[in-house]
């Protein structure tokens, strides 16, 4: 069985040859169908891309639900894999996927992430830690850069309508009993080097859930709550001094979150 696995880039240049070497260092003759979807680019993603003997389907245009379907439109096989070009995950970890897939009930799943911090500033090192002990338990399909699809799990997600959070939409489209983290695969993530990166993303992950809210698909998981991080620190998962400095760049987060909601109300109402 053929496990097809596509890849949207948008100028990746510099790690796209990573994932790629890491995906297929073990991989059998014909096990993989790999498509990489380089988007609107404007360097040599496409050539790393086809140094290692992957398909190539280039676009003009921009964005990465858009990559998906082109990718997918053109996959051979299932299960399906969608690997962010900047996340590396080993070929052993895509069977343990597969594999997951043919249990009963479970139609997606997505690996155990691995953080590489290595370059993150002091104090996004620590926000990093504590976020991701408070998101770890809901996580599942999202924010891991990788999810697998079977056949019937590709037709409760896909198409993929154009929305910022692809691995959101993705993950909202299953019950807790059809979606399963495999804790024999893993993929290896670089987040956020600085606070500032983070703040940046952050804003851009509530940009993708209040569009999944608006399209019927609000988070079925609640939010995240001060106890929760009470609990982190008195079960010793992290410090004071983590949750200080997480706590410091969330009251920043809430502050730039507030002056944005009153500029895109300004904007709103000035067009009315």
């Amino acid at each position: 069985m053929m496990t097809s696995v596509v890849i949207p880039a948008h100028n990746e240049e510099a790690v796209l040859g990573r994932c790629l070497s890491t995906l297929l260092a073990d991989a059998d003759e014909d096990e993989f169908d790999v498509v990489v979807v380089p988007n609107a680019c404007t360097d040599k993603t496409a050539d790393v891309a086809r140094e290692y003997g992957v398909r190539v389907v280039e676009t003009p245009y921009g964005g990465k639900a858009h990559a998906l379907r082109l990718g997918d439109d053109v996959c051979r096989d299932f299960p399906r894999v969608y690997l962010d070009a900047d996340i590396e995950l080993s070929t052993r970890s895509v069977r343990e996927l597969v594999a997951a897939l043919e249990r009963p009930g479970i139609l997606a799943c997505a690996p155990v992430p691995r953080w590489d911090l290595s370059g993150s500033s002091w104090i996004a090192r620590r926000v990093h830690r504590v976020h991701d002990r408070l998101i770890a338990p809901s996580r599942v399909l999202a924010g891991v850069g990788v999810y697998v699809l079977s056949k019937a799990g590709h037709a409760k997600a896909f198409p993929l309508p154009d929305v910022i959070s692809d691995d959101g939409w993705v993950h909202r489209s299953f019950t807790p009993l059809e979606r399963t983290i495999v804790p024999s695969a893993h993929s290896v993530v670089r987040p956020a080097r600085t606070v500032r990166a983070h703040l940046r993303r952050r804003m851009r992950v509530r940009q993708g859930n209040r569009q999944l809210a608006e399209m019927g698909r609000p988070a079925p998981e609640g939010r995240l709550s001060l106890s929760a991080l009470g609990s982190l620190i008195t079960r010793r998962s992290v410090s004071v001094v983590d949750a200080a400095c997480y706590l410091t760049v969330l009251v920043v987060d809430k502050i730039l979150t507030r002056r944005q909601a009153e500029v895109d109300w300004s904007t709103d109402a000035s067009t009315r």
